[in-house]
């Protein structure tokens, strides 16, 4: 509308209603369903990642890397350096998900083909890990969602010098950091603390070649390790000057005994970011678990609007593993208590959360909603899942 005036403009309520109404009558009879802004929201951060698997290679005597590409071609969705993606798996008719840190770089994914790559490690009773070292081909297709997670250096939270803990596959976010600094879009300094076996680094090669002014690469040695074998504080201290933040990413016994190393040595909790890969190794040593309940096994009800499945859930392990035991798609994305992805309702029963992983709201803990990837039974439990 063209303006006219204050007081015009101010009692032009007519103009525009008889420009409406104008509007109204020469538009068409077949409604204009396309939503623009929407459309750009799919774009760039769609509902749905369609990917197929376009390069495997060795990372070590025990890990894989896998490349992922955009079906059909075109960009990723764009993520920080240190996030991760979630992907899943169709394993024997049953759909796992599963959390991995992307360990390329986001401009990597800009580029036309862009991509993404995560390196999977081999472990005990790593259902998915063995999957993927053993049995996933070129060409296969996954469906998956990324950008997830806090796991990255933000200028306005984090002092642009950081000391990266990494333990065994822990080091992948990092690689994903070192590559953007080398590549000058990500303006900070890093220094990667590597605690894992000699016989058994993840991608050496790449970490070595990635060593520049502004990124160092520290293999830790047997001396840099304190009586409980973790780095030491004397060690980390070595390559800590002035205003650090510190990034810890790594099994989650190893982070949390990490991060009170670093709260003793005086260091503020807001220069402490930590990425935990996945739930205790074993769940007894955790605070204020019940060991004496360890080898139970308890009935769960799991509800889906009308339909109840009962199946057996350990107390040992958490109601997701229970679900997807028995073949009941509970979809999850970090698999360590912190996004609310797989938030569930208790509506009966008796339950364990990991302090260090309890990322609930207070609201979820008055009213019995839990993580289920962070919870384990200690009694027989019913719960309400979403419908998928």
């Amino acid at each position: 509308m063209k303006i006219k005036g204050l007081l015009q403009d101010i009692g032009g309520a007519s103009r525009v209603t008889k420009a409406r109404l104008g509007a109204m009558r020469s538009a068409s009879l077949v409604a204009d369903t396309f939503d623009p802004i929407g459309a750009v929201a799919e774009e760039w951060h769609p509902s749905v990642l369609r990917l197929v698997v376009t390069e495997i290679r060795s990372a070590g005597p025990t890990a894989k890397t896998v490349r992922l590409q955009k079906a059909g071609g075109g960009k990723l969705p764009p993520f920080y350096a240190g996030q991760f993606i979630s992907l899943a798996f169709v394993l024997d008719g049953h759909v796992l998900c599963r959390p991995y840190s992307i360990c390329s770089a986001p401009f990597e994914a800009r580029r036309e083909p862009g991509y993404v790559e995560i390196t999977v490690r081999r472990k005990a009773d790593g259902l998915v890990s063995d999957y993927v070292n053993d049995r996933l081909q070129v060409g296969d297709r996954l469906q998956g969602s990324m950008g997830h997670g806090q796991f990255f250096y933000e200028p306005l939270r984090d002092a642009k010098r950081i000391v990266g803990l990494a333990v065994g596959v822990g080091v992948t976010p990092f690689l994903s950091m070192a590559k953007e600094i080398r590549n000058g879009t990500l303006d900070a300094d890093l220094t990667i603390l590597y605690d894992a076996s000699t016989e058994d680094i993840i991608r050496k090669d790449e970490l070595d070649a990635l060593a520049c002014g502004r990124v160092r690469v520290v293999y830790v040695r047997p001396e840099d390790r304190d009586a409980d074998g973790r780095l030491s504080a004397d060690c980390i201290r070595q390559f800590s000057e002035g205003d650090t933040s510190y990034f810890l990413c790594g099994p989650q016994e190893t982070v949390q005994g990490l991060r009170e190393e670093l709260k003793a040595c005086g260091v503020p909790a807001r220069r402490i970011r930590a990425e935990v890969t996945g739930q205790p190794t074993d769940i007894a040593q955790a605070a204020g678990y019940p060991a004496e309940q360890k080898n139970e096994t308890y009935q769960l009800t799991v509800v889906r609007g009308v339909h109840r499945d009962v199946i057996p859930a350990k107390a040992s392990e958490s109601l997701v593993v229970a679900c997807e035991r028995a073949g009941i798609l509970l979809l999850t994305d970090c698999r360590s208590g912190a996004c609310g992805f797989c938030r569930t309702k208790v509506l009966q029963g008796k339950y364990y959360v990991c302090p260090e992983n309890d990322g609930r709201r207070a609201a979820d803990r008055e009213f019995d909603y839990v993580h289920a990837c962070a919870t384990y039974p200690l009694s027989d439990m019913t719960i309400k899942i979403p419908i998928v």
